[in-house]
């Protein structure tokens, strides 16, 4: 009986509390649905939150927002080292920054603009690429250029300074914004980084008119105690062609800190000037000590493509008059070297076909006629890639003279390219090419575009040289091809060679700057590349890239964090008995080095 009646009152409660919740449903609506919140909104990164670049690297961030009705999107904010651009409310670009030495974090926030309670972090690990120092990203924005590039570096050291040079957003049609420096004053250790002031209309004002700038080459006048960086600058119209150009010599007492550029010709109307390339006298001993030479290839205002030298003696305040050889000889891509007696010896090539030298033994006043150095047997490398034999000059402390270039002279049916050296006490009389066994002669790699270094206090048979590169793994690779660069050592005066050893890469051509119009065409990581000794150490200075961010390059300059040696007892290779190919000859036509910049029509 007592179950019964617990039953009866449990059935009770339970029908007077639905009655309740109808009464109330009735009179006040439902209550559950008036009070249950909206759906939260919140922000989330479509495919993960984090990614690992290297510096100089871009990449794109989207941002989703859930439950927005007002589409109001996100807001963006950073913080850790780079920057942002491209803001939208759905997406930005995070651009790593310049100059990483270790690994470094960034934190990219998105916050919804209808919900500041709304957030995510994407996280960005920003590393540098391994055994690399950057020394310098184009900061330049200029419309004319392709933002970011740098390209075609030389250096020279003195002392524990090593200055380098290079071009600063690549201009399609020819040049560069501007162009650049990166100087350590430690033997290699640091680096600083800026650009010339008042060459262009793009950086440090001073009234000039050039709108480009290319063919950057440092020296250092030790008798006055300045640096020098020689280059071109060009007042070009909107299809590429020259309005007018000058020489320019930029100076610094320091490397670090330097002046408006100095003029070393009268502006050239017409007339594209192209291949400057700079060397001063620092040998104390000799009897033009403090005297700087600069050449390039010009005109006489009746002829082009002469080589033309102007010299000064007074720490490039002042030039002379530009002088031509006693044969008018055609050419360009001239490596002056000063030997310790002060006769200039300098390698360059002509039409394509022969690497010739002349030399001047009265400190300038005047050039004799040229000699024959060898006649240049050459393979046209894939992936549109503009290069072409020009040569790298270097003279040990002996005055020996090397001149490295690239060459095919060795290779079944000119397949490929090896780098081949030869060497002059007197700038007249050469060695014949000897091939640097860097790979077989039966290897598919092709090598093209050193930098050769010579150790000053070394010289004859203990002389020692490096040599940097870059070359294809595989030469027949057709449009886009794999980039590497590569360096060897010699310690015996380029008898004997170190193994090769990979310094960056694989890199894809069509990462690189591109260069065009009707002259100079293809991927661009500069005509040359260069190394030098400093301390007893060498450090190359190269570009390398990374895959582009839809129309934004990566083209950076790098060198080594750790210099360039190899041990003493490594093993060594020689290129004796390694004979060129009979009947060998160019896979094309004869062809000139292809001019930076394009003439106006007349």
């Amino acid at each position: 009986m007592e179950n019964t009646e617990n039953s009866k009152e449990r059935k009770n409660r339970k029908f007077g509390s639905a009655l309740a919740l109808l009464l109330a449903t009735l009179l006040f609506g439902y209550a559950g649905a008036q009070s249950a919140p909206p759906p939260k909104i919140s922000v989330s990164f479509p495919g993960g939150n984090a990614q690992t670049i290297t510096l100089g690297q871009a990449i794109s961030i989207t941002a989703i927002v859930s439950n927005d009705t007002s589409g109001q999107g996100v807001t963006w904010g950073l913080r850790g080292p780079g920057a942002l651009s491209m803001q939208t409310p759905a997406s930005v670009e995070y651009v790593a920054p310049c100059g990483v030495t270790s690994n470094q974090t960034a934190l990219v926030k998105a916050t919804a603009a209808a919900s500041p309670s709304a957030s995510a972090t994407f996280t960005v690990a920003v590393a540098p690429l391994p055994g690399l120092t950057n020394l310098s990203c184009d900061p330049l924005t200029n419309s004319t250029s392709e933002h970011a590039t740098e390209v075609e570096p030389d250096t020279f050291a003195f002392g524990t300074t090593i200055v380098s040079a290079f071009q600063v957003g690549r201009i399609f049609n020819g040049g560069a914004a501007d162009i650049g420096f990166a100087t350590s004053t430690d033997g290699g250790v640091t680096w600083t980084s800026g650009l010339l002031p008042g060459l262009t209309i793009f950086h440090g004002g001073g009234g000039t008119t050039f709108n480009a700038a290319s063919d950057p080459s440092v020296a250092f006048d030790a008798a006055h105690g300045l640096w020098m960086i020689a280059s071109i600058a060009v007042h070009e119209d909107a299809d590429g062609n020259i309005l007018d150009d000058q020489i320019l010599v930029s100076e610094s007492p320091d490397g670090i800190n330097w002046g408006h550029p100095i003029a070393v010709n009268p502006i050239g109307s017409q007339v594209a000037y192209d291949k400057d390339w700079i060397v001063c006298d620092d040998t104390p001993t000799s009897p033009f000590y403090g005297h700087c030479y600069v050449q390039w290839r010009g005109s006489n205002g009746l002829i082009f493509n002469l080589v033309t030298t102007s010299t000064s003696t007074d720490g490039g305040l002042t030039w002379q008059a530009p002088l031509n050889t006693a044969d008018m000889v055609h050419g360009g891509a001239n490596q002056p070297v000063v030997q310790p007696n002060g006769t200039v010896i300098s390698p360059f090539t002509s039409r394509g076909t022969n690497m010739l030298s002349i030399t001047s033994t009265d400190g300038g006043a005047s050039w004799n006629a040229s000699t024959v150095i060898s006649t240049i047997t050459d393979h046209t490398e894939d992936g549109n890639l503009r290069s072409g034999p020009l040569p790298s000059a270097e003279i040990d402390g002996a005055g020996t003279v090397y001149v490295v270039w690239a060459d095919c002279r060795f290779r079944t049916n000119c397949s490929s390219n090896d780098l081949v050296l030869s060497t002059s006490s007197d700038g007249v009389t050469w060695t014949p090419p000897a091939q640097i066994p860097i790979d077989p002669v039966t290897s598919t790699v092709d090598h093209f575009i050193p930098g050769l270094a010579v150790d000053r206090t070394t010289s004859g048979n203990t002389a020692h040289l490096t040599l940097t590169y870059y070359y294809y793994p595989v030469s027949a690779c057709g449009t886009v091809c794999d980039l590497d660069v590569g360096y060897v050592t010699s310690q015996d005066g380029g008898q004997t060679w170190s193994a090769p050893v990979q310094l960056a890469g694989p890199m894809k051509t069509d990462w690189l700057a591109t260069t065009g119009g009707s002259v100079a065409a293809g991927t661009f990581v500069g005509d040359y590349i260069s190394t030098s000794y400093v301390n007893g150490e060498p450090f190359g200075v190269f570009a390398v890239a990374a895959a582009n961010n839809g129309a934004v390059f990566d083209e950076a300059m790098y060198t080594t964090t750790q210099p360039l040696m190899e041990s003493a007892s490594a093993q060594r290779f020689s290129s004796e008995g390694v004979m060129p190919v009979s009947g060998a000859k160019s896979d094309h036509p004869p062809r000139d080095f292809h001019p930076e910049f394009r003439r106006p029509p007349h």
